[in-house]
């Protein structure tokens, strides 16, 4: 049961981006508002969540997850929603990814019961805080990764003196040379591996890695071989304790080969659960995750474009046209991410009317923390003027959604449905 109804009760101030409010309003009164964005009724800019796009996407990942027999852990990072984290586990999901205890701490309050921290946990107050939800909580199901054996002595030691009376299960992560955390090679898991397994406090509950850090295929592939490999050994070597045992990867770029890299594994005895962990899948985007599923599509043998669809965009108001090929619009970097590519606009409204043709060629070329240039080449032209609409794709949900404390859930018509929190 999750607790989302304390947030559609709470009480909105004017002041909350994105609302139009001049006077408190109860959350759960937004949708008796019928606003529309595309009439400017919200305050601009505005992030908007597609509903139609969103409820298909949590259906494409179902479908998918079933046809190739692997779990679901969405990483939870990427919204930091609440509501978005229960609809992604009413529709299926295994349990939630999180990177940080707060976050685990976040999740936990509002209602979930199953977490991968696909992290190491090291600082003692994160340790403690994780040892003391276990304890409090005893159907809470805790997973952390561990790369090291100094990581294995901290965590043993930190739950013999903390008296936690179950085991703290631990997935020993498998990294890349030159990218982030994990055990750079086989025989560094495997001792890590038989740290764990022999540590008093722990268990050894399987075996994690990211392969999202590749550049190919190719590399993809091999990794995730490596990664059964070891699957194997620890399981004849008798380390997994427990019923069940992990096997987890799949950010969002390769998570299908992700599924097939882990088809057919078996652990003699125990009930192996692949899991992927992709977030991003949720919304999709417009720029860099588009074009990675649509490569992925490809791979699949399916439809073009009948996959994951973009549910994320960030509107805003033509604030200046001092130039005649620029177009000042009221976005910045405080509202959309950029560490993957720019915004790109994709759609022109004007208030009380109708669409809008975007110039031709227009593209947002540079942002400042609360403006973004759509520039054009010089010589086209177009109606577009001050107070039109803008809106604009964007690359890489994560860090846009971290940028919002509320999002608008709109219908096909950009009707106002009901707001989303988020928690960062």
């Amino acid at each position: 049961m999750f607790a989302l109804p304390e947030l559609e009760e709470q009480t909105l101030q004017p002041g909350v981006k994105g609302l139009p409010i001049v006077e408190p309003l109860r959350q759960h009164m937004i949708g008796a508002q019928h606003w529309n964005v595309l009439a400017a009724d919200t305050s601009l800019p505005v992030a908007v969540l597609k509903a139609s796009a969103l409820q298909h996407n949590l259906d494409w990942m179902r479908s998918f997850c079933a046809r190739h027999g692997v779990l679901l852990a969405p990483h939870g990072k990427t919204t930091m929603s609440p509501q978005l984290i229960a609809a992604q586990i009413e529709n299926g999901a295994w349990g939630i990814t999180l990177a940080t205890i707060p976050q685990v701490q976040i999740a936990l309050r509002y209602g979930v019961r199953r977490v991968i921290l696909a992290n190491e946990l090291v600082a003692p107050a994160d340790i403690r805080a994780v040892l003391h939800l276990m304890q409090e909580d005893a159907g809470f199901e805790f997973y952390a990764l561990v790369d090291s054996l100094q990581g294995v002595e901290r965590l043993s030691q930190a739950v013999q003196a903390f008296g936690l009376q179950r085991p703290l299960p631990l997935l020993v992560e498998l990294g890349m040379r030159g990218k982030r955390a994990g055990c750079r090679e086989p025989e560094e898991v495997m001792a890590v591996a038989r740290a764990v397994a022999a540590a008093p406090g722990l268990q050894l509950a399987g075996i994690e890695g990211y392969e999202g850090l590749a550049s190919d295929v190719d590399t993809v592939n091999v990794f995730l071989g490596r990664m059964a490999e070891l699957l194997q050994v620890a399981a004849e070597e008798d380390l997994f304790a427990g019923e069940q045992v992990i096997i987890s990867a799949g950010g969002s770029s390769y998570f299908d080969l992700v599924a097939r890299g882990f088809k057919g594994l078996a652990v003699a005895g125990k009930t192996l659960l692949p899991i992927l962990r992709s977030g991003c899948y949720l919304t999709n985007d417009h720029g860099h995750y588009f074009n990675q599923i649509a490569e992925l599509e490809a791979r699949e043998g399916g439809k073009a474009g009948a996959g994951l669809r973009p549910a994320l965009e960030v509107w805003a108001t033509v604030l200046s046209r001092p130039e005649p090929n620029l177009a000042i619009l009221s976005m910045g970097k405080r509202d959309a991410g950029f560490d993957l590519g720019l915004p790109m606009a994709i759609a022109a409204h004007r208030p009380g009317g109708a669409s809008l043709l975007l110039p031709q060629g227009a593209v947002i070329d540079k942002m400042n923390d609360q403006h973004a240039y759509l520039r054009w080449p010089e010589g086209v032209q177009t109606g577009l003027q001050v107070g039109d609409l803008v809106g604009c794709g964007i690359s890489h949900p994560c860090t846009t959604f971290d940028k919002w404390p509320l999002l608008l859930l709109v219908d096909d018509s950009y009707d106002v449905l009901q707001a989303v929190n988020t928690f960062f």
